[in-house]
């Protein structure tokens, strides 16, 4: 557990009381000044003490001399973090799986507009992080806490502004870590703290509002409906798993075994052993609705014992999705609206059912 979030414990119970869009355009033009207030924080920019500040990461150190004004950020995420704290990003990835209709999220529209932030311009990551696009945004800071940034891009995007990876694997970072790295680099700690009590309550909240998911037991997986002779689940290193876990939920016992001393974040078994993937609860992604009665009816993958009893997840709405994929402050919110009543539902399904 970090510093940060040690002293945070005592602050959740104030925490607690706090918890209970206007979209602006993709163009890229002047960034919102660094000095900008973080929403809700009493923030009125960079602690000019913070600096120089040096980060270590994955693949070296980045040290940043003073408050950047031109962040740009890499992994879908990052951005979030960034405005969070009252900064807009000069560039950000497109969010292509679960973003709106300006590759962006509802999130992030909404805070930037909380501050009279610009939209960054959005740059397309499918192929790797574009050095020569990111290089004419003239960025003085580069983020990429949770990103799948290699070690190639990392060296050529450091000739450009100090770099801030991941610091242990890709996609991988818990939320608290980085928003509390982008604190530092942002030299805004006091507000990320400020704003990681506040997620903390809501997390918080919605874990008293449903109890029935305390000490459950689950499996997020997935099942291709044109595959059906495995199945897969995400490990404990991955978001989605982490999530569910800070909501009081437990990883299955057989995703523990099979994960151990792995770093994959996406592990697979033959749908042959179907009957041995015992939770309390299957989570899992859709794009038709169809795909939960291809899934209930098969022969093996029928005997998952969670689908088995009806106690599943099918998540076909993609921005629900990514709510779970790419968790942050910002879609924290999100995620305990429009998810965890789904999850909870599931878990009343496995009491009955016992």
């Amino acid at each position: 557990m970090s510093r940060l979030r040690t002293a945070l414990l005592a602050a959740v119970a104030a925490a607690l009381v706090l918890a209970g869009c206007t979209t602006g355009p993709t163009g890229g033009s002047a960034p919102t000044p660094a000095g900008a207030a973080a929403a809700g924080s009493g923030a009125t920019g960079a602690d000019p003490t913070a600096y120089p500040v040096t980060l270590k990461d994955a693949f070296g150190t980045a040290t940043i001399t003073k408050e950047p004004q031109r962040v740009v950020t890499l992994g879908w995420s990052d951005a979030d973090h960034v405005a969070a704290l009252g900064v807009a990003p000069v560039g950000a990835p497109k969010v292509t799986w679960g973003g709106n209709a300006n590759l962006s999220t509802d999130w992030f529209d909404a805070q930037l507009a909380t501050f009279g932030g610009t939209a960054p311009t959005r740059f397309d990551d499918a192929d790797g992080n574009p050095v020569e696009e990111i290089a004419r945004l003239q960025p003085d800071l580069i983020l990429a806490t949770n990103s799948g940034i290699t070690k190639d891009e990392y060296d050529k995007l450091s000739k450009l502004a100090p770099v801030v990876a991941y610091p242990e694997v890709a996609y991988g970072t818990p939320w608290q870590d980085s928003l509390e790295t982008i604190g530092k680099a942002l030299g805004r700690s006091k507000q990320a703290a400020a704003v990681e009590a506040k997620t903390v309550g809501a997390l918080e909240a919605a874990k008293a509002r449903y109890p029935q998911l305390a000490g459950k037991t689950f499996i997020y997986g997935y099942v291709a409906p044109t595959d059906l002779s495995q199945i897969g689940f995400y490990t404990p290193s991955d978001l989605r798993p982490q999530m569910l876990t800070e909501l009081g939920m437990k990883n299955a016992p057989v995703v523990e075994e099979q994960a151990k001393g792995s770093k994959e974040f996406y592990l697979t078994v033959s749908a042959e052993r179907a009957s041995t993937l015992e939770a309390d609860v299957f989570l899992t992604y859709i794009t038709e609705d169809s795909e939960v009665g291809v899934m209930t009816k098969d022969p093996l993958v029928g005997q998952v014992p969670a689908i088995k009893a009806g106690a599943l997840v099918a998540t076909k709405d993609q921005k629900v999705g990514l709510t779970m994929s790419s968790p942050t402050p910002l879609s924290i919110p999100y995620m305990t609206r429009l998810f965890v009543p789904l999850v909870a539902a599931a878990a009343d399904k496995a009491d009955a059912a016992r």
